[in-house]
């Protein structure tokens, strides 16, 4: 008998596929609704199945290729598909860049309603493999196992270190080889794996929060330092050592080899100790002589070479000439305002977090500048009448918030203060431009400057130059 209650998924044939748009989907039309489609390229002929219906678009994924587009090139990466990293991975480099850039010019129009200049041509990275410096893989005691495996009846080994499959925090994809991440990376987290299992040690169990190993981290820098984080749920002396003394060993290139307890039910450990089991605590990445100390718990960017040129651009379109007052917006570890710090009288940084304010503080002492000041807090609260009257009306204001923009708040704040130029960096150009739209009572676009930090996604950082009325 029919279960009638059984979902019924409607197939869409022979769409053919337009073009790319936000969060790295692709728009396909039909019947005058649009269809939202991931995994797909602009000139793909599919089968659509919709798995989702709202009342002004619809999401689908493809079920059949009928002809596949001239855009496409072959994925280099054997988890392609599965793994949630590089999607973009099908389509060629000189193409992601295009659709990036027309991702923040339509997001500016469409959304910021304002007059724009011509755009600069979007900065991609020189590397577009193996140029992240920061990777977390995840142990799991059950590991996620592909269609094709599962078809196969094979047993497979379900204990697994890699990264979570896509809006599934409780499955684990094992990871064989990854593209992000320069050597020695894969070789340490294989190393790690291949022990684990021959030792018979336990993989964490998310769902059951219980089992030993749940975290391996490697941060890599441009100074050739690199650095190791263990996380463990429990302290088993004889099983963390095994493990560091074997990466000891096998890696004496790593200068910092550290690990953590979490008892708690998530991975994050900002608020517990890291033991240094060998070597120094931190690390150090470089830009122009200045160097920046990364702790296990400091956010440094995780594309360090294209970070330079994401800084460079943006001390540039700040047009500093050594006499300005400069607020770091959202400055994080005070990597932008120690970048600056030479070429202006003074920068004030302020960040929610006050871990990264000693890390600002710490980067500024390390390098001899004596013109920075920073504070921690809420934004909103901090950016006050009193902090300007302390230290005078900014001539600049560089931001750089998170992916939700800027608070309301502050954006009011700014139109108040009228700084002479404002450099907005940002990671979402969304609300970039819904911040842009607000500040277009009292500001002009002067300059507009794509920056590609992560080939192979979707993402795009960009800088806009606002200049007062």
């Amino acid at each position: 008998m029919r279960n009638k209650h059984k979902k019924k998924f409607e197939i869409l044939e022979n769409v053919k596929i337009e073009e790319m748009v936000a969060e790295g989907k692709c728009l396909a039309r039909h019947n005058n609704m649009v269809i939202f489609v991931g995994g797909v390229a602009p000139g793909d002929v599919v089968d659509l199945r919709i798995i989702r219906k709202k009342k002004s678009f619809l999401e689908a994924e493809a079920v059949n290729f009928h002809a596949y587009s001239e855009l496409r090139v072959q994925p280099f990466c054997e988890h392609f598909g599965v793994c949630g990293g590089c999607k973009w991975q099908h389509i060629g480099y000189d193409t992601q860049l295009y659709y990036k850039q027309k991702q923040v010019k339509d997001n500016l129009e469409r959304i910021g309603k304002i007059p724009l200049p011509e755009f600069d041509p979007i900065l991609g990275s020189e590397k577009d493999k193996y140029y992240r410096n920061k990777l977390e893989f995840t142990f799991s005691n059950n590991g996620w196992l592909t269609k094709e495996q599962i078809q196969s009846g094979e047993e497979f080994e379900r204990n697994a270190l890699g990264f979570h499959i896509p809006g599934r925090f409780d499955k684990i994809l094992d990871i064989e080889h990854c593209y992000l991440q320069p050597d020695p990376s894969n070789a340490i987290r294989l190393t790690v794996r291949e022990y684990a299992r021959e030792h018979g040690l336990p993989f964490y169990d998310v769902m059951k929060q219980e089992g030993l190993l749940r975290n391996l981290i490697v941060r890599t820098a441009n100074t050739g330092e690199l650095m190791v984080i263990l996380q463990v749920k429990y302290d088993d002396q004889e099983a963390i050592t095994g493990i560091l003394d074997l990466l000891a060993e096998r890696f004496p290139e790593i200068s910092s080899l550290q690990y953590v307890v979490n008892p708690k039910g998530n991975e994050t450990f900002h608020d517990l100790e890291v033991v240094t089991y060998k070597g120094l605590p931190y690390i150090h990445e470089e830009m122009e002589g200045i160097r920046f100390r990364v702790g296990p718990k400091s956010f440094y960017q995780t594309n360090a070479k294209q970070a330079y040129e994401l800084y460079r651009l943006t001390r540039e379109l700040a047009n500093l000439t050594g006499n300005e007052l400069v607020y770091d917006l959202y400055t994080g570890a005070g990597t932008i305002a120690n970048f600056v710090a030479k070429q202006c009288k003074e920068v004030i940084g302020i960040e929610y977090v006050p871990s990264a304010i000693e890390d600002a503080k710490i980067n500024s002492q390390i390098n001899d500048i004596t013109n920075t000041t920073f504070y921690a807090g809420d934004m909103k609260d901090i950016l006050s009448d009193e902090l300007i009257a302390r230290h005078g009306k900014p001539d600049v204001v560089i931001t750089d918030p998170p992916r939700a923009g800027m608070h309301q708040d502050v954006v009011e704040k700014l139109l108040q203060v009228h700084p002479d130029r404002i450099v907005y960096v940002s990671c979402n150009p969304a609300t970039q431009a819904r911040d842009l739209e607000l500040l277009s009572e009292k500001y002009d676009v002067a300059r507009v400057q794509p920056v590609d930090m992560f080939p192979q996604t979707h993402h795009v950082e960009n800088i806009v130059l606002l200049t007062a009325r």
